[in-house]
């Protein structure tokens, strides 16, 4: 849970082994270490769930009293407009992240990040306690309910630390810092994430999810807090000397730079090492890179298919196009696919894609659209452009936003329809059988055995009377009874079970998903964060932009311009020449801003540009094109590293920002390096700036060790040194722009995989032959 053991050493320099010495002063030596793991996340599963639930005492004084501020109700599916008025009040209630917002009325003297948190912690020379979440992350509403609600824990924070909230979301520079001594500190990492710092920011202790009270030899956070001060008052210097030592290893063992003369790694044998360590954690039966919980990952799918598209005639080819399609095929048909009212759920809990963590991530959407649509180009397949299609409705009915832009994501959690004070996990999106056979009662004529029709569509999606959720995949007991929607069975062998005809069971299936989708909307709906990300926002872009190209579909590309104009109203300030993190929609579904706004980082200019080079391409105007070369040469100014090459992540002059770093993974997000590396070979091509090509291969070889040993943390990057490796191919149609005959060329192209006349570009010369 918490230990500052160097379990998973970034560096080799023994100066932090002291650290071990202060774990046992701390903590109890026994206890349990946090659950590591490929990908960070909110845990759904702990291997010792907690079950312990924090009371929830009444005392008159507030931790914080606000009297002169109209509180502000967060904008939540299914959750009223007119909450009942609250006892306690913090600073919180100012902020228009959701994320805040939700603890805006816990009993704890919550600050925002910012200076007159750091000033109340040198002035009364006290422990900062940083808590980092998302509004969606479901062991964030756990900790908060049990212990950031909880009178007395709130008590013993607000006295004894200064109690700092940050949305993750919101200031992904913080919690990138803070997550990377987390990680090393604990073998792995997830959110919520708890961390103690001095008053200077330095971290000296941290860790996720703590339980109210010690439980299953795991402690609670009102021991953690406890030793805590004990050691504050008593073993000072040990806890920031040793703290100290810990981030000068970070910073040597995080650092990211090229030698001098390097030149990046060659491209195929990066490629080729890629795809053998891709092969070694593939799951054969269900697809996949893990055996559970399993992410989609899309950045690993898309390489596989950039690599078989150069490899086409070989069984290592054959063998990567395999993996990404059968995992594309297994996640369209498992349970993290909602079936009703489509999109992907965050990743499944079990090896099958069969029982999801069930909130919904704009960037996963995003990027699912664009691996989908590119298998179907890959193959053929008119599933994999269903698919494609059937997110973008999910994304323009439930997480767009009148302006034009797109919200952050949906919550896992919710009221059960049958009512009760709690919410459960999943809520909004299981079934009961009974439900379905009370929805569904018409015998189906000339079924077989008189079937009706919601005995063809249990079959099919495997539901089961007693529910179909194994316990081991619901250690709370909130899916108990419930049915997750699961296909199969193939629509031919439905049809051959019950002895009707393939397209009457298609129309029979479609029926009940349409009868179903209506059926949800009268259940209390889960929050909707919607809090606008400049980042998220640019990959949205991206998928509309592709999709629609590759459909042909002008409506797709009509949403891709609104979500560029949104872009540049509300998300870049042409005064300042700078992209802000985020915006907010308004108690009057207005889209408001903060003051002062947070300014962009390096993700939302990369994510952007990529964006907007992708609607050029889609779209040929270019407009576009100019706003994607004006956001690059800002982004040089504010983020290059002039002296080892690469893009730091944030604000180097930032100096409450203790460590400059350069993302090193694509995991649930490409990071922001390996995507502008390919911005830059495109807009070199687009523009013929040569310095924007050898910025390129500079960034590259800044990360030439981690794709020469590594390949696998950075699947995005490796597609950009393919691209600069293989032969560009510049596509050039002549013709009138409205043209016939031109529109089926770009159809024609369109219609093809070729990633390599991407970072080349695509240039239509429109002209009378």
């Amino acid at each position: 849970m918490i230990r500052l053991a160097w379990r998973r050493s970034v560096s080799r320099n023994s100066r932090v082994e002291p650290a071990r010495l202060l774990t046992a002063a701390v903590l109890a030596a026994d206890s349990p270490p946090q659950h590591s793991g490929g990908n960070i996340r909110c845990f759904r599963h702990f291997p010792h769930p907690p079950s312990d639930r924090a009371p929830r005492h009444h005392h008159p004084q507030p931790a914080y009293h606000l009297s002169s501020i109209v509180f502000l109700s967060m904008a939540s599916g299914g959750e009223g407009t007119s909450p009942a008025p609250h006892k306690h009040s913090n600073r919180l209630a100012m902020e228009r992240s959701p994320y805040l917002l939700q603890h805006a009325h816990n009993p704890v003297d919550w600050y925002p990040w910012g200076q007159d948190a750091f000033d109340k912690a040198k002035s009364e020379d006290k422990p900062i306690f940083l808590s980092v979440g998302y509004s969606t992350c479901h062991w964030c509403h756990v900790m908060e309910r049990e212990s950031f609600e909880d009178e007395d824990i709130g008590k013993i924070l607000s006295d004894n630390f200064v109690c700092v909230k940050v949305d993750r979301e919101e200031r992904p520079d913080v919690d990138k810092v803070y997550m990377t001594f987390v990680q090393a500190t604990n073998g792995g990492g997830g959110w919520p994430m708890s961390v103690w710092l001095t008053p200077d920011l330095r971290p000296f202790i941290g860790g996720t999810y703590f339980p109210p009270v010690d439980h299953a030899r795991r402690p609670g956070l009102k021991t953690v807090l406890t030793r805590i001060m004990e050691q504050w008052q008593n073993n000072r210097p040990a806890l920031e000397s040793n703290g100290e030592r810990i981030l000068e290893a970070l910073k040597k063992g995080t650092a990211v730079a090229a030698n001098p003369g390097e030149s990046p790694p060659l491209a195929p044998a990066v490629a080729d090492r890629c795809l053998q360590q891709l092969a070694h954690s593939y799951e054969e039966e269900y697809g996949g890179f893990r055996e559970a919980p399993k992410f989609p990952t899309p950045v690993n799918l898309m390489f596989l298919m950039s690599y078989w598209s150069v490899n086409r005639s070989t069984s290592e080819g054959v063998e990567a196009l395999q993996m990404a399609l059968h995992t594309l095929r297994m996640m369209a048909l498992g349970g993290i696919h909602d079936h009703v009212a489509q999109g992907f759920h965050r990743y499944s809990t079990d090896s099958s894609w069969h029982v999801p963590h069930f909130e919904k991530m704009l960037y996963d959407q995003a990027q699912l659209a664009v691996a989908y649509i590119t298998a179907s180009q890959v193959s053929g397949e008119q599933l994999f452009a269903d698919v494609a299609k059937d997110i973008l409705l999910y994304v323009s009915r439930d997480l767009s936003d009148e302006s034009g832009g797109f919200y952050s994501a949906e919550d896992a959690d919710s009221v059960p329809a049958s009512g009760g004070p709690e919410k459960r996990e999943g809520a909004f999106c299981v079934w009961t059988a009974s439900e379905v056979r009370e929805l569904f009662p018409d015998v189906v004529e000339g079924a077989t055995g008189a079937a009706t029709q919601a005995d063809i569509f249990m079959h099919h999606y495997g539901v089961k009377e007693p529910g179909n959720v194994p316990p081991e995949q619901d250690p709370h007991g909130e899916l108990q009874g419930q049915n997750v929607l699961i296909v199969r069975y193939s629509v031919e062998l439905t049809a051959a079970r019950f002895g009707i005809g393939v397209e009457k069971v298609d129309e029979l299936l479609a029926s009940a998903r349409t009868s179903m989708a209506g059926v949800r909307e009268s259940r209390p709906r889960p929050h909707l964060d919607t809090k606008m990300l400049a980042s998220w926002n640019g990959l949205m872009l991206s998928a509309y932009a592709g999709v629609g190209a590759v459909l042909g579909d002008e409506a797709l590309l009509e949403r891709a311009v609104r979500a560029a104009g949104f872009l540049k109203e509300h998300l870049w300030d042409a005064e300042r020449q700078t992209i802000l993190r985020c915006c907010y929609r308004g108690d009057e579904m207005e889209v408001q801003q903060i003051s002062p706004p947070i300014s962009g980082f390096l993700d939302d200019y990369a994510f952007i540009i990529c964006g907007l080079l992708d609607l050029y391409e889609a779209s040929l105007q270019t407009e576009w094109l100019q706003w994607a070369e004006e956001l690059q040469l800002r982004q040089d100014v504010l983020f290059w590293d002039d002296q080892d090459g690469g893009y730091f992540c944030s604000d180097p002059t930032d100096a409450s920002i203790l460590l400059q770093l350069k993302k090193d993974q694509d995991g649930a997000e490409p990071s922001a390096n390996s995507v502008s590396a390919s911005n830059l070979l495109r807009l070199s091509h687009y523009t013929g700036r040569q310095e924007w090509l050898q910025r390129s291969q500079q960034l590259l070889a800044a990360f030439s060790d981690r794709l020469s040993r590594v390949p696998i943390a950075l699947p995005e990057m490796v597609q950009a040194l393919m691209a600069h490796h293989y032969t560009l191919k510049q596509i050039v149609i002549c013709g009138q722009r409205d043209a016939a005959d031109t529109t089926s060329l770009l159809a024609a192209v369109n219609s093809l995989f070729l990633p390599h006349k991407v970072p080349a570009g695509l240039r239509v010369l429109a002209c009378v032959c």
